[in-house]
């Protein structure tokens, strides 16, 4: 009877750290993380931090799957969609084409978004006090500022008279964005002509042909590929002796000028969003 007993006392003893590992696995909860352009650090920390507060640390009781676009809005429905297959709970989406790419992709599980241009005229909540549906999020508010950015490019440059408009077309508020500026524009006095650029590749024709257009600025119309290739954008600026307006902090080592909201604020909000979600909350009851 002693050995049968200390048999299923053993048996007990070395399938407890099973049950244990079991328990530990069904806590950890999951959400995704799908960036239009490439993540940054910063953004990333300042996330992580924000959810530990709330209980929730990464690589213990949470998992987060990181997807970035790099810029390209076109890879994001296929980034968007192979997320989904992963039954995360949340879905955190960082710039204006990310955003509708994972309202495409699922119609069931809650999305938080972060620096969405124009999130009401995008139909991806109802309003920012009560957004509805499984959607809730941050705005950048880009297009609110368009007229204060370039009031503050004439104050800085008060001979200013001619901007170039960079933009990617396909950018979902790039319509929006533009027709913004040239009501600004035509406010502050000054022409406007707007340069299209889809590709890398055609960024150094696009800058080279402003500065020999003798364009006095260029303005940055808000874009997760124009985020991309700040760097490229700065320099070939400077080459051409061209200042940049950009729209958030993020963007304030490679222009002249940048306008907009705090960016970690941003982040820590939407973090503070996933928080609620996480506990229960509904997203459409969470004011943006």
């Amino acid at each position: 009877m002693r050995r049968i007993r200390f048999a299923v006392l053993t048996i007990c003893i070395l399938a407890a750290p099973f049950v244990t590992e079991a328990q530990q696995t069904e806590n950890v909860r999951r959400i995704e993380f799908l960036s239009a352009p490439s993540l940054s650090p910063a953004n990333v920390d300042a996330f992580r931090k924000v959810l530990r507060e709330h209980g929730y640390v990464d690589g213990q009781n949470l998992l987060i799957e990181w997807r970035s676009a790099e810029g390209r809005d076109e890879r994001l429905p296929a980034l968007a969609a192979e997320l989904v297959r992963l039954k995360v709970e949340v879905i955190v989406t960082q710039g204006t084409a990310a955003a509708p790419a994972a309202r495409n992709a699922t119609a069931l599980t809650p999305i938080a978004f972060t620096f969405v241009a124009d999130p009401v005229g995008l139909g991806l909540i109802a309003s920012f006090s009560r957004p509805g549906g499984t959607i809730t999020g941050v705005s950048s508010f880009a297009l609110d500022l368009t007229s204060k950015r370039l009031e503050l490019l004439k104050e800085a440059i008060p001979s200013l008279k001619s901007v170039a408009l960079l933009t990617n077309p396909a950018n979902p508020v790039s319509a929006s964005s533009i027709s913004e500026a040239h009501t600004a524009a035509r406010q502050l006095g000054l022409d406007v002509r707007l340069v299209e650029v889809r590709d890398p590749a055609e960024l150094e024709p696009a800058l080279v042909s402003i500065s020999r257009e003798r364009a006095m600025a260029v303005a940055l119309v808000p874009g997760s590929f124009l985020f991309q290739y700040q760097h490229k954008i700065a320099e070939l600026a400077m080459k051409g002796r061209v200042p940049v307006l950009g729209w958030n902090s993020l963007l304030a080592e490679n222009t002249l000028i940048s306008y907009g909201p705090d960016v970690g604020e941003i982040v820590r909000r939407a973090a503070n969003h996933v928080a609620k979600i996480l506990k229960g909350a509904r997203p459409g009851d969470n004011p943006g």
